[in-house]
C-alpha cells in the first residue's frame, strides 16, 4: 500500500472545506483560489478545482459574478450564498468533531 494515495485521498477530503472557508473571507477568482491553497500546502490544478467549483454552484452552495480584466479575459469571482454559510458552519463543526475523535483514538494506550 503506498501512502502517497492515502495522503491524496485525505487531501480532497478537505479541500471543499478549505475553499469554502477562503470564500468566507473574500470574493476570489479560480487563480487566486489556487495560489491561496498552494499557500497551505495543498496543491491542487485547476482541473480538480473547476468541477469542483461547479458542482458547489449548482448545489447553490456559491454564486459567481463576471468581472473584466485589465490584463485579460473577464474573470468569474466566486462567493459563498446563504445556504453555503450554513453548510460551512456544518463542515467545520463536523471537522472539529473528527478531529477531536482521532486526537482521542491515537492518545489510547
Amino acid at each position: 500500500m503506498k501512502i502517497e494515495n492515502t495522503k491524496a485521498q485525505m487531501r480532497k477530503g478537505v479541500l471543499e472545506l478549505c475553499i469554502l472557508s477562503l470564500l468566507k473571507h473574500n470574493e476570489l477568482y479560480p487563480s487566486e483560489i489556487i495560489d491561496e491553497l498552494k499557500k497551505s500546502k495543498l496543491i491542487v490544478v485547476e482541473g480538480t478545482l473547476y468541477p469542483l467549483l461547479t458542482r458547489l454552484k449548482n448545489a447553490g452552495v456559491l454564486s459567481y459574478r463576471w468581472e473584466e480584466s485589465k490584463s485579460g479575459p473577464p474573470r468569474k469571482y466566486y462567493k459563498l450564498t446563504a445556504l453555503g454559510e450554513k453548510f460551512l458552519s456544518e463542515l467545520q463543526n463536523t471537522w472539529k468533531e473528527l478531529d477531536a475523535a482521532v486526537s482521542s483514538a491515537s492518545s489510547k494506550k
